[in-house]
């Protein structure tokens, strides 16, 4: 069938197919793009032509931020289980190097997102052509090659030849639970447009089927054998549960074993919040708890996580000095860690396999005393009473009751995730959507408009700072263009809160942290600045509500549900309002020497710290 290799690109992605426990479904549901010199004849008339024909082709999506989209395609990624996902496109040079960040956050979440960014000519007929680098040290590299490290797999197709091995390489990445990744194609912008007769097998229906790997019997018994001899173990519940969906497994394992569950960022809604067995996050901002439960602990279980610093609390939550790990994880990398017992496996079946092998071995469940005490400082929390301005915590608490079990609520950066892991309260595997892989300022828009195209049955809040909504809310025009609904909580407190807690605990003060004029002494403490995000967001389209109180807001949220269309809901909070303790600590280095008497004395309660940190062997 003689395509260009646009045009090739495009009728193959339409045809390929993810099948898991007998359910199929697109692997590449639709495209984003935004389109310059570099793809506009390529991928741009491919697209074009697949609509106007009929034939099978790929849904075009018209993003307005190269980064953004990408994000959109990791949210929508994740909300299909890592099933299926969006592919991008953009033009040579800064369109594509604009989802650097992007790819970098999908590779280090490990979700699939296929990337297609324009490259130079491969004939170098016009070289050196807009925007492209030139390296005097070769003639093949370009600025695409950026994505190497960033990918989890990598090519640029200088040949038409070269596409068929390519795209099939890319796909058996994209479906591996294990590989997963930014998958990215680099394409010559002369080479896109070129014609070639490729064999018609190439756009035949293709499935690729996902396994659930069983844990080797010997590896079981390992683990389990280790765990009948357990007196204080720990569940701890990641992003790989949901991914498999094995939350009834992680029900009926903690029901019948007694053993309590935390969980990470990731994990959070594996187990609703009122399970009898759920203690919480755990690590640097988990609930206090699921941390004294962790410094208890001799056997922790992990399953579906990557013992992020934030899930350790950078080494120092596990305490007793006898403690082991039992880790059942699909990926033999993460299983290994912390010199564990590896249960190389799918959650779902790991966790039978591993309640099978435990012979009806139970746990006591004394702990549940401390949730149920702990559930009194959330309702606190939620209903602080903070003046003049609300705290982010009863922000927290009003989206959380105004959430259904089935809507999704979405973060990423500032002060806000560390508060969601420590109070939100989450009912269904799909509520609790908070990127703390990359942590990148900007998803939380983006990110919502790729969930609810995953599945426009749930209502999704973006739950937004100041600080990230400057700097990505593009995509508010991109949902309204398409239709899409959202709902978007601007949080306001005039700076980053995260890092100027952080700033202020690590004896900096503050320091570059808030949004104020530039004061006589040449810092920025002068008044507040006179930006009016409300109005911005109004002037991109939105339907804006203007919340001054707790009340307000309430009321806002529930007009902004009501709607039918993007509703960004607006309100101030006060960046110094207070939180419950995690009891826990986050390793940011301080400065060993300083004038400053604040960085001195910050530096005396770091030793402190570290001093609990190792290695586990």
């Amino acid at each position: 069938m003689k395509l260009t290799v646009g045009q090739a690109v495009v009728r193959f992605l339409a045809n390929q197919w993810t099948e898991r426990d007998g359910v199929e479904q697109r692997t590449i549901a639709g495209c984003f793009g935004i389109f310059g010199h570099g793809n506009v004849a390529g991928i741009g008339q491919a697209l074009l032509q697949a609509q106007r024909t009929g034939e099978a082709g790929l849904p075009y999506h018209l993003a307005r931020n190269e980064q953004a989209m990408v994000h959109a395609a990791a949210g929508f990624a994740r909300m299909k289980n890592r099933l299926s996902t969006m592919a991008c496109t953009a033009s040579i040079g800064p369109g594509s190097t604009n989802m650097l960040t992007g790819a970098a956050l999908a590779t280090v979440n490990r979700l699939p997102v296929l990337l297609l960014p324009s490259d130079v000519f491969a004939t170098r007929a016009a070289s050196p052509v807009l925007q492209e680098l030139e390296d005097p040290r070769s003639y093949d590299v370009s600025v695409n090659d950026a994505f190497r490290p960033l990918s989890r797999f990598f090519d640029r197709i200088w040949r038409p030849e070269q596409l068929p091995s390519a795209l099939l390489a890319a796909m058996r990445v994209l479906t591996d639970p294990v590989e997963t990744g930014a998958v990215t194609l680099c394409l010559p912008q002369d080479v896109q447009a070129e014609a070639y007769d490729f064999p018609d097998a190439l756009f035949a229906k293709r499935v690729w089927h996902v396994a659930r790997p069983l844990g080797e019997p010997a590896a079981v018994e390992r683990a389990a054998e280790v765990l009948r001899n357990a007196q204080r173990p720990l569940l701890i519940a990641g992003g790989g549960v949901i991914y498999s969906e094995a939350s009834g497994e992680l029900d009926q394992f903690a029901r019948e074993t007694g053993i309590p569950v935390a969980d990470t960022q990731a994990g959070k809604g594996a187990l609703s919040w009122d399970h009898p067995n759920s203690v919480g996050g755990v690590g640097s901002t988990g609930t206090p708890v699921a941390n004294r439960l962790a410094r208890d602990a001799d056997v922790i279980i992990g399953v579906g996580t990557r013992y992020s610093d934030f899930t350790t609390a950078s080494r120092t939550a596990f305490a007793n000095p006898d403690v082991q790990f039992i880790n059942i994880n699909v990926a033999g990398f993460d299983a290994a860690k912390q010199s564990a017992h590896p249960i190389v496996a799918d959650a779902r079946n790991g966790l039978s396999e591993l309640l099978s092998a435990l012979d009806g071995k139970r746990f006591p469940t004394g702990y549940r005393v401390g949730v149920a005490e702990w559930q009194v400082t959330v309702d606190a929390a939620y209903r602080m009473g903070h003046g003049p301005l609300p705290a982010q915590a009863e922000v927290i608490g009003v989206v959380n009751e105004a959430c259904a079990a089935r809507d999704v609520v979405v973060q990423a950066a500032g002060s806000m995730p560390g508060d969601l892991q420590l109070l939100w309260r989450a009912r269904d595997p799909k509520q609790y959507h908070v990127e703390y892989g990359f942590s990148c300022m900007g998803f939380e828009i983006a990110g919502a408009l790729g969930i609810k195209m995953a599945d426009p049955s749930r209502e999704v809040y973006a739950l937004v700072g100041d600080g990230s909504y400057l700097m990505m809310s593009q995509e508010i025009v991109t949902a309204i263009s398409e239709g899409i609904k959202l709902i978007v909580v601007l949080v306001q407190n005039h700076g980053f809160a995260s890092i100027g807690a952080l700033s202020e605990s690590l004896g900096s003060q503050r320091f570059g942290t808030s949004y104020r004029y530039r004061g006589a002494d040449q810092d920025y403490d002068g008044g507040l600045l006179p930006v009016d995000l409300a109005a911005n967001a109004e002037s991109l389209g939105a339907n804006v509500i203007r919340c001054r109180t707790i009340a307000d807001l309430r009321d806002g949220l529930k007009k902004a549900r009501e709607a039918e269309r993007l509703t960004v809901v607006h309100i101030e909070t006060d960046p110094l309002s207070p939180v419950p303790s995690s009891e826990s600590w986050w390793d940011v280095p301080v400065p060993e020497i300083s004038d400053l008497s604040t960085t001195q004395a910050a530096r005396g309660v770091y030793d402190t710290a570290k001093r609990g940190q190792r290695i586990y062997l």
